[in-house]
């Protein structure tokens, strides 16, 4: 086995961490806890750290497990709130897009060409330059080139799967493409990097309270049952779509309600749509992209209310037909559910009572003092997570007893990110220092950045690492050990849909890899062979259930399926009651 040469760092979020960052959720005295791993609660966390404060994140099942790693794959301005006149919104996410793109996290945030396929005579192509001017001055200045007009033969050119009577010309303009769960991963690592303690697998279940001020959260392990008291000056509430369920907790009447709208993706082969862009198309009540994603597309998305279990939003046939129906309107070589290999919901938390059409609903965020030591934010586009975090820091300052520190993490790169440019330059020597070709080092640069010695050091007493998955050759063996003992991995779900994403890459959904993953982490993790093979049948059953649900018509029947499968953590609905 190699030699553990990082338990030391504070980014390497592996079993023993995990274990010392309970210990220390119950004995320390915080500044901040932020309830929530999500992209918004994680990047408060950073931006705590950062500014020197004593902070802790607990998330009840894993980083990115919810809204986080469902999106689109964009960070992106969100031209379509351009027409909704949110100038505001759009200018903000466009910042944030140019300040990952040049400085924060250029390994993991890429530029992306779109075509916008014209069919309007006269009046669109002005209307809709326009637009795309506003969107390319808006942020400032431009890591992407600004938009260029082309005719139909030259938008068919770039797009030969287009039917040629579904456009009369195009627009072409860049916006970006990002592996979201990687980079809320990422933000979490640095967090932790810069003294935060990220603890996954412990769910709120309490609040703590001295007279009338919120002081802590009560929370409990996930996977043992144990409980300890957090304590801390303030407490974020950042669980995006929970984040009623855990204001209930807290018995305080909230200042917004977070509803929850359905968003649903489909992948298909990459070789199924002849494209060398990026595609985004108008519907009826909002747009659909098709975004290339390695060897694939990913297609989407849909919008309709969710009323049911948050945890695992579940695609129907409806929806799957909803989005091939639409994308088979302006394709030669229509689609069918046989070319689907992965399908993902996700739930966009949308703060309620703007409108009765989710589409339209607001996504600008709100950040609020529920009560003396509770904030709560909400809403907002993953793009601006960063701009959430530190309001949510803000909203603290009267809670905590120290100076605090202005917002600096716009001028904090994420981890992996220092020497991404240098190092994309030396993918060959770097191949033949690893035995690798440059294609795949450069696939692990897009994913770790300057991390890469760290990920393929463990390989070092064990070349074998540096091997392909059988059933998922598009990542090595040393990625999934990596995932476990510096990523916080702690169950076959975490590392088969969030830390790779096999189970939306390949058609088998993971089931085919999860034995040799669950062989390769066993001894890190401590598994015996009934703990393993336990793991491999949960997420058999998961992946069964999540297709069975697939078939059906309407969300009632789909949740029933997929909410019936068996869950890796165990979580409890009601509060835990204080001790006397």
């Amino acid at each position: 086995m190699a030699t553990d040469f990082s338990s030391d760092r504070p980014a390497a979020l592996g079993p023993e961490y995990h274990a010392r960052a309970w210990e220390r959720l119950g004995s320390e005295q915080f500044d901040i806890v932020v309830v929530g791993g999500g992209v918004v609660g994680v990047g408060a966390a950073l931006d705590a750290a950062t500014r020197g404060l004593r902070v802790a994140l607990v998330e009840a099942r894993d980083i990115a497990s919810g809204t986080s790693s469902r999106s689109s794959k964009m960070f992106h301005g969100g031209l379509r709130y351009l027409e909704q006149l949110e100038f505001g919104l759009v200018r903000e996410a466009l910042r944030e897009r140019e300040l990952s793109l040049r400085l924060i996290a250029p390994h993991l945030v890429r530029p992306l060409p779109f075509l916008y396929p014209l069919t309007k005579r006269f009046w669109e192509r002005p209307y809709v330059g326009a637009g795309l001017v506003l969107y390319d001055q808006m942020g400032g200045s431009k890591s992407v080139p600004g938009q260029s007009h082309v005719t139909r033969s030259g938008a068919l050119r770039v797009a030969p799967a287009l039917k040629r009577n579904s456009l009369i010309g195009g627009i072409r303009y860049y916006d970006t493409v990002v592996d979201d769960a990687r980079h809320s991963l990422t933000v979490a690592r640095t967090a932790a990097n810069y003294g935060a303690v990220i603890r996954t697998s412990t769910q709120v279940v309490g609040f703590l309270r001295e007279a009338d001020r919120v002081n802590g959260v009560r929370v409990r392990d996930s996977d043992t049952g144990e409980v300890t008291e957090v304590r801390a000056h303030c407490v974020i509430n950042a669980a995006g779509v929970w984040t009623d369920e855990v204001q209930a907790l807290s018995k305080e009447r909230g200042h917004f309600k977070v509803r929850a709208s359905k968003g649903v993706h489909i992948v298909v082969p990459r070789d199924r749509i002849v494209s060398e862009t990026a595609i985004i198309l108008r519907t009826a009540n909002s747009v659909l992209f098709v975004i290339p994603w390695e060897t694939h597309w990913i297609i989407g998305t849909t919008d309709t209310d969710w009323n049911l279990d948050l945890a695992h939003p579940a695609a129907t046939h409806k929806d799957i037909d909803y989005i091939l129906d639409r994308v088979n309107e302006v394709l030669v070589s229509p689609l069918t559910h046989d070319d689907i290999e992965g399908v993902y919901a996700g739930l966009r938390p949308l703060l309620a009572g703007e409108d009765e059409s989710t589409s339209s609903l607001s996504r600008e965020h709100a950040v609020a003092t529920v009560a003396p030591g509770l904030v709560s934010i909400a809403g907002g586009k993953y793009t601006t997570y960063r701009v959430m975090g530190a309001d949510a820091v803000d909203a603290c300052n009267d809670f905590i007893p120290t100076r605090v520190a202005p917002s600096i993490t716009e001028r904090v790169p994420l981890l992996g990110a220092d020497g991404y440019f240098a190092l994309i330059n030396q993918c060959e020597g770097l191949g033949q220092r690893y035995g690798l070709h440059p294609y795949r080092v450069r696939r692990l640069l897009n994913r770790y950045g300057s991390l890469i010695d760290d990920v393929l050091g463990w390989a070092q007493d064990d070349p074998s690492l540096l091997e392909p998955l059988a059933a998922a050759p598009q990542y090595l063996r040393v990625e999934i050990v990596y995932a476990v003992r510096n990523e916080a991995a702690l169950h076959l779900e975490d590392l088969l849909a969030r830390r790779t994403r096999i189970a939306i890459e390949y058609s088998h959904r993971g089931v085919d890899c999860a034995g040799e993953v669950a062989e390769l982490v066993a001894p890190i993790l401590g598994w015996d062979e009934a703990t393993a093979a336990f793991e491999v049948a949960n997420y058999v059953a998961r992946v069964e259930a999540e297709i069975a649900s697939q078939q059906q018509p309407d969300d009632e029947s789909a949740d029933a399926l997929r909410a019936a499968a068996p869950e890796s953590r165990t979580e409890i609905l009601e509060p835990v009651p204080v001790p006397e």
